[in-house]
């Protein structure tokens, strides 16, 4: 089994949103296979909490736009580690130090990557 369409797409949003707000590493895994609760992680970096917080809100406002909005967010206190779960997309926004400890993608190593390409945004002219 592999993602369904939808979910991928949402995860190509958030995704596109991270890299929108500087996130470095940003990934992409098709966990469909290995979990029945979601189809999609997505998983970025940031250097520190201000860059966090600011990725996870344009996340949500980039989701929001899509349709739809998370059904739990945990970790936005500490802004370390913060888990946004839309149901069939997970995203796990990390500080670079949580990342290299907690190690998810070598957790999740069998799973399939979706292909991300996070090209620079267009200017206003629609210029990259």
């Amino acid at each position: 089994m592999t993602a369904t369409h939808a979910a991928r797409e949402l995860a190509l949003v958030a995704a596109t949103a991270a890299a929108d707000k500087k996130a470095s590493d940003v990934i992409v895994l098709d966990v469909s296979d290995q979990l029945v609760i979601t189809d999609c992680f997505v998983i970025a970096s940031a250097a520190n909490e201000r860059q966090v917080g600011a990725i996870v809100e344009n996340i949500e406002e980039k989701m929001r736009e899509a349709g739809t909005k998370p059904v739990r967010r945990e970790g936005a206190r500490e802004g370390r580690w913060v888990l946004l779960d839309f149901v069939d997309v997970v995203v796990h926004v990390q500080h670079t130090e949580e990342r290299v400890f907690y190690g998810l993608e070598g957790l999740w190593k069998d799973c399939p990557r979706i292909e991300f390409d996070a090209a620079p945004p267009a200017d206003e002219d629609g210029d990259t």
